[in-house]
């Protein structure tokens, strides 16, 4: 068959749930991925022993059985929740800085309050009213804000909102500041910045709120077999539907006609054989660079597309190390999954210090056999250490000079990690390290960027409606909104109903 109503573009954490939520919706769907794998950052490699996960290091958005969150019933909707088994983590995290603190946070939103007020104590007031205002922001993020958007009511967001409309978009530095004197707090308050790719002063508040927030009050999870597993889960539930997928395919061009109005309208893809299928949507997990300056076939992307495109920044990518452990987590001492490692607590040396080919001053270690055994061989661990960098960097790096930078920086994060897990080096048994330019060969995203643009407050989706440039062309992913795991598979089962509303406002037209 070569006539779809929807072809998706790329089987990333977007593409395979949108792909999924077409099928299930009733549209014949392709998907194309020129892989031979699905799932983009979700997947995992093999190397000896070990089977590594490649990016997922705590999932949102879960939500327990008797607490259920927004991504259990879109797993359930798209005909997962059963075909894979979820790991839930005890903590947070643990964030240590040698010589100021070692902290462990618990996953849970009484305990976080608990432990912070005893290892606080002169800020225990403020303590809660700040985790009040967080839970506040969250709720009204969550619930008020979209039903006030979607009304497009002024009153109605001033009355629903208030917490937002006063803090969700100041810097989550600014408010921080005014609620803590004590900097320990604060740093220990913000890691979580390292998810979206900038520090404090430049996220807004609700963004690092409803993170502190969610993972506390509804727990971090991991998937048993990685996210390979999440990501053969949406195939296999894509095709029981009866999808079509066409691995090792890329796509070459969205090919459009033009209407009477001078607007364009897509109406197939041609792919990397030369094979041209016709359909009448199309969903691109590819980025919004890529997908409309070398994809779209209008030779240059739309006015519109591009004044977007001339107000954003690429944003980060991360160099990883992939390490497997031949011992427990007990013997090297990790109490925790989840780990920042922090040489000082001044956020923006940290962000300076990712624009930089220099030894990093901030490191996270994810050890994925914590809480899961089965993530590793018995007595064994596999462990991911990484900080974030720009993947520009990397464009100087002479060919001949390649390897012997990545390694020198690769020995600099294991010196880090010494510093909290002194034994780390001395029990590598496999190792595997990715730069930048690593991200950009198998993502094929500009800079080998793992967020999309810059995640900042001006780049809320407060700020940017959708780009509709062209007629039947969607996008899905970071690309269009928060970078992460459950953003992106939110993304991807948006774009989907968008289309599917599309389609049927067609048929109906045309009835």
């Amino acid at each position: 068959m070569n006539n779809y109503d929807a072809i998706v573009i790329g089987a990333g954490n977007g593409g395979l749930t949108a792909a999924t939520t077409l099928q299930r919706g009733g549209c014949r769907t392709l998907l194309l991925e020129k892989h031979n794998i699905p799932g983009g950052c979700a997947t995992s490699f093999v190397r000896g022993n070990y089977e590594f996960e490649v990016a997922l290091h705590q999932l949102s958005g879960l939500g327990t059985e008797k607490k259920p969150f927004i991504m259990r019933k879109i797993f359930t909707d798209l005909g997962v929740m059963e075909k894979v088994e979820f790991v839930q983590e005890g903590e947070l995290y643990r964030i240590v800085v040698p010589g100021e603190f070692d902290i462990t946070l618990p996953a849970s939103w009484k305990g976080l309050k608990t432990v912070l007020k005893a290892e606080f104590l002169a800020e225990q007031d403020n303590i809660d009213v700040f985790l009040n205002l967080c839970e506040q922001i969250s709720m009204e993020s969550f619930m008020a804000l979209p039903r006030a958007r979607k009304i497009g009511s002024d009153e109605v967001l001033k009355s629903s909102c208030p917490t937002f409309i006063k803090y969700g978009l100041v810097s989550a530095k600014d408010v921080l500041d005014e609620f803590f004197n004590d900097k320990k707090i604060k740093t220990v308050l913000a890691a979580y910045w390292c998810y979206l790719g900038l520090p404090p002063s430049q996220i807004a508040f609700s963004d690092l709120a409803v993170m502190i927030y969610a993972y506390a009050a509804f727990k971090p999870w991991h998937i048993k077999g990685g996210s390979q597993a999440m990501s053969s889960a949406l195939l296999e539930s894509f095709l029981e539907a009866g999808g079509d997928v066409r691995f090792n395919c890329a796509a070459d061009k969205i090919l459009t006609t033009t209407n009477t109005d001078h607007t364009s309208e897509v109406k197939a893809v041609r792919t990397e054989h030369g094979e041209v299928l016709s359909c009448k949507a199309v969903i691109s997990n590819a980025s919004s660079v890529l997908t409309y300056n070398e994809l779209l076939d209008t030779g240059q992307p739309p006015v519109s597309v591009q004044q977007d495109f001339k107000s954003r920044e690429i944003g980060t990518s991360a160099f990883v190390l992939y390490l497997g452990l031949d011992c427990t987590p007990q013997t090297l001492g990790i109490t925790s999954a989840s780990n920042f490692i922090c040489s000082t607590m001044d956020e923006e040396l940290m962000h300076e210090q990712m624009n930089k080919l220099e030894p990093p001053v901030a490191t996270m270690l994810t050890c994925y056999n914590f809480d899961d055994p089965s993530f590793a061989p018995e007595g064994k661990s596999q462990v991911s250490l990484l900080c974030l960098q720009y993947g520009e960097l990397w464009n100087d790096v002479p060919p001949d000079k390649y390897a012997e930078t990545k390694y020198a920086l690769a020995d600099k994060l294991i010196e880090q990690a010494e510093q909290v897990f002194p034994n780390i080096r001395d029990n590598i048994e496999e190792v595997e390290v990715a730069t930048p330019l690593t991200m950009m060969r198998y993502l094929n995203t500009p800079g080998g960027s793992i967020y999309g643009f810059k995640q900042n407050a001006q780049d809320s989706n407060l700020f940017r409606d959708r780009i509709d440039a062209v007629e039947g062309l969607y996008l899905a992913g970071c690309w269009n909104g928060m970078g992460g795991f459950q953003p992106t598979y939110m993304a991807g089962e948006s774009a989907a109903r968008a289309v599917i509303k599309q389609l049927k406002q067609k048929e109906t037209a045309n009835v």
